[in-house]
């Protein structure tokens, strides 16, 4: 087996893998783009960092390739669906860096706070500025945390130590869950108003660039301090500009940008900011464990046929693989359907297996349905290993049950998702070997092949509902591909399911929900 190291890893990571016998490795780190594939058919794994990108075309050249390994979490550089489709395993190093990014984050926090980058630059260029540069005290001040995973809650843990008032907004944990931990549970306008300082730690996402705009900066309290140590693109760094220039925001101190190296960037002018090329996690304990991390799982894959931390692997294989893999789909999908129905913070997932089933253990099918579920709220993909370890530190109760009644049905699977607001289901079947089916909607019942651009609409049950729907999608070129009406059981109302050839903007949906027979419109991408 032959594996290529594409980008500088700590020594450790490519010792474990130069003591392998079965294995022969390549450290190339000055590749460009074409070089890269043209020596990339050779190979049967690749080690990378964030710097490699792996792209289709390089996919399509990789024809041996059989395992990529991330040391460290962000896979914005793999594309992840070309992989699968080529039979590629992908595999990242969660965790590795996590302790680094939280420390990081409090050293810009008391850096901005005391003017340590400022006060350096001055007294190397000869000064004695002491007024200019006067700081302040973090004890008991207000720190608001945005996003309250595993970088989010370290950086709380340390800025208790520092005996902060901690409050915490995360759309997707539930109060209970963050209130065990000792902290606040606020709504975001709230910790906007109320923070003196407001850290952000939440996955770039279309739900999630430009989270920190003009008008979020508005809403906060005048004089606050800003720490960003994520991904770039989550503040909108002319509104932070402007904001600074304007008072509204006292300093910044930022770890990742919307284009790295961010090249001039105004905000770069400021003396009020201060900044780092990605440090986040840069220590050397860090990239140790990742390159370790990575290292293992390469050695594993290849020679062991086991699977560590892969975002697009499933942990069975072989027969067990044959028999589950339509439970497995169905059960992600129902997953997927599900994030994007809730409201809330989850508190608890309950799965119910009905009827008919395999005779093999159906814990990968719950796992396939909570890697759905919680990779609308990560930072990096879930897989089937850390599905439910990161469930557990959510504070997310998941439960399993069984029974021989399945109704109509051979089989059902039944997800219910309980939240601080409200409780939705999710039912699914196959019909035949593999055709998978949402079968239940809370209180409606329809047949729905869940794929693609979807609309599920509330309406009054009267004549012209279903017309005066069709005539809004068609006057804006929307085709409807597919529809599927269900009834609520006390007849009141439908439910309309629509599969579209193109996706749903917001004004559309708006001007649906205007409609006089229409309760609401909600559209799902699966």
């Amino acid at each position: 087996m032959k594996v290529l190291v594409s980008e500088t890893m700590d020594e450790a990571g490519i010792e474990i893998l130069q003591q392998q016998q079965e294995i022969e490795v390549d450290i190339r780190t000055d590749l460009d783009p074409e070089a890269l594939r043209t020596i990339i058919p050779a190979y049967d794994g690749l080690a990378i960092r964030g710097g490699t990108r792996v792209d289709k075309s390089l996919l399509d050249a990789a024809v041996n390739l059989k395992v990529i390994a991330r040391a460290g979490v962000g896979l914005d550089n793999v594309d992840i669906d070309e992989a699968t489709r080529k039979g590629v395993a992908v595999m990242n190093t969660p965790g590795g860096n996590t302790v680094t990014t939280a420390e990081h984050a409090i050293a810009m926090l008391m850096s901005l706070t005391r003017n340590i980058p400022q006060a350096t630059a001055s007294l190397k260029a000869g000064k004695w500025e002491k007024n200019r540069l006067l700081g302040r005290e973090v004890f008991n001040k207000t720190l608001g945390i945005v996003g309250f995973g595993n970088v989010g809650s370290g950086v709380a843990h340390l800025a208790k130590g520092l005996r902060m008032r901690v409050m915490i907004h995360d759309p997707n944990i539930s109060r209970e869950h963050i209130e065990k931990q000792g902290f606040e549970f606020v709504e975001l306008d709230d910790l906007y108003s109320r923070a003196d300082y407001i850290s952000v730690h939440v996955p770039k996402m279309d739900a999630t660039i430009d989270l920190l705009d003009a008008e979020a900066f508005e809403k906060m309290k005048q004089g606050v301090y800003v720490i960003h140590c994520a991904r770039g693109g989550i503040i909108n760094e002319s509104a932070l500009y402007d904001a600074i220039v304007s008072g509204k925001v006292a300093g910044a101190a930022l770890d990742g940008f919307s284009t790295e190296p961010p090249g001039d960037l105004p905000l770069l002018a400021l003396d009020s900011v201060i900044a780092t090329p990605h440090l986040g996690g840069s220590t050397r304990e860090a990239q140790t464990h990742v390159a370790v991390a990575a290292a293992r799982q390469i050695i594993a894959y290849l020679l062991h046929d086991t699977v560590i931390n892969a975002v697009n692997v499933p942990s069975v294989t072989g027969e067990v693989l044959r028999q589950l893999k339509p439970f497995l789909y169905l059960a992600e999908k129902m997953g997927k359907m599900q994030a994007q129905l809730i409201s809330g913070g989850i508190r608890e997932v309950q799965i119910e297996y009905m009827g008919k089933f395999p005779d093999l253990d159906l814990k990968p099918v719950t796992i396939a349905a909570i890697k759905g579920l919680l990779n609308e709220f990560t930072s990096y993909e879930v897989n089937t290993v850390n599905a439910i370890s990161l469930a557990g530190s959510k504070g997310i109760k998941i439960s399993e049950a069984t029974s021989p009644e399945s109704g109509n049905f051979i089989n059902l699977i039944r997800m219910t998702v309980v939240t601080d607001i409200r409780t939705d289901v999710v039912s699914g079947t196959i019909f035949g070997k593999d055709r998978i089916r949402i079968v239940r909607i809370n209180k409606f019942r329809l047949e729905v092949i869940p794929e693609g651009h979807l609309g599920l609409i509330h309406n009054v049950d009267k004549p012209g509902s279903i017309g005066s729907i069709g005539n809004t999608l068609g006057k804006h070129h929307i085709n409807i591909s597919r529809m599927m009406v269900g009834r609520e059981e006390d007849g009141q109302r439908n439910i309309i399911f629509l599969k579209t050839d193109t996706p749903v903007p917001p004004d559309v949906i708006a001007e649906i929900e205007a409609l006089d027979l229409v309760v609401s419109m909600k559209t799902f991408e699966l």
